[in-house]
């Protein structure tokens, strides 16, 4: 896929996930912040559903998606992200920028909408502020969004897999938001797409206003070009370097 039409795709899912996120916070506000859909039933078999072991691994996913490793993940994909140092240096500040512009953006989301909290009684971790959208939620995904677009842009083999690695560290931090009990399953839903509303955001302005720089061949492509003969012979034809297999015509 060429820059343009990458843009073009990164519009469409910015316009269709904010309309997703605005019809859903107008919901949540229009409910004064009540339980909506399947959130009294998620919120029930967490709390009925939780052994010791099991919030203590939730609990240890959850706080990876807050304070300093969000930001500094957000470093490490434009350090993978750039090539040569100025180009490193200046891709870790735009990662910063956009995750620390998300967190300013979700914080007046979170005001405006005001949603409370379950209730404190059924928390298994400790929480703060306003319910909607999840901000161990958003950063996360807005932070593994970083990465994966660093890791397909660099990364020469099993990209893809670890792109869905880092994809699934996201949805288990917001998960644990739920299981934990300090999230309802909307406020989830919401992070989820605030974040990726704002990743397509930022990515159309990167290729608005960064030049385009060559990205790695796919796992496919990389593997064909390992397999491929090393030497070919001076007129094009197959075979060692020099090889007289080939004549000059006249």
């Amino acid at each position: 896929m060429n820059r343009r039409a990458a843009a073009d795709l990164a519009v469409s899912v910015a316009v269709g996930t904010l309309v997703a996120f605005v019809l859903l916070a107008l919901v949540v506000a229009g409910h004064h912040g009540a339980p909506l859909l399947t959130d009294r039933g998620l919120l029930s078999w967490s709390v009925h559903h939780r052994p010791p072991v099991a919030i203590a691994a939730a609990r240890g996913v959850t706080d990876t998606g807050t304070g300093a490793v969000p930001y500094l993940l957000a470093v490490l994909a434009g350090v993978i992200a750039g090539r040569g140092v100025r180009q490193r240096v200046t891709a870790a500040v735009a990662c910063l920028v956009c995750l620390g512009l998300a967190q300013l953006a979700r914080y007046g989301v979170m005001s405006l909408v005001a949603r409370a909290r379950p209730p404190v009684g059924d928390w298994a971790a400790q929480a703060t502020g306003w319910s909607f959208p999840s901000g161990h939620t958003t950063t996360s995904a807005v932070t593994a969004g970083l990465l994966v677009a660093a890791v397909l842009l660099r990364a020469t083999h099993r990209r893809r897999t670890i792109a869905a690695g880092i994809g699934c560290w996201a949805v288990l931090v917001g998960l644990s938001r739920v299981y934990l009990a300090v999230h309802w399953s909307t406020d989830v839903v919401g992070g989820w797409l605030f974040a990726l509303c704002w990743l397509c955001v930022c990515f159309r302005l990167a290729v608005r206003f960064c030049p385009a720089v060559p990205s790695a061949p796919d796992d496919d492509t990389a593997r064909l070009r390992d397999e491929a003969p090393a030497h070919r012979s001076w007129d094009g034809a197959d075979g060692p370097a020099g090889s007289l297999g080939g004549s000059p015509a006249g």
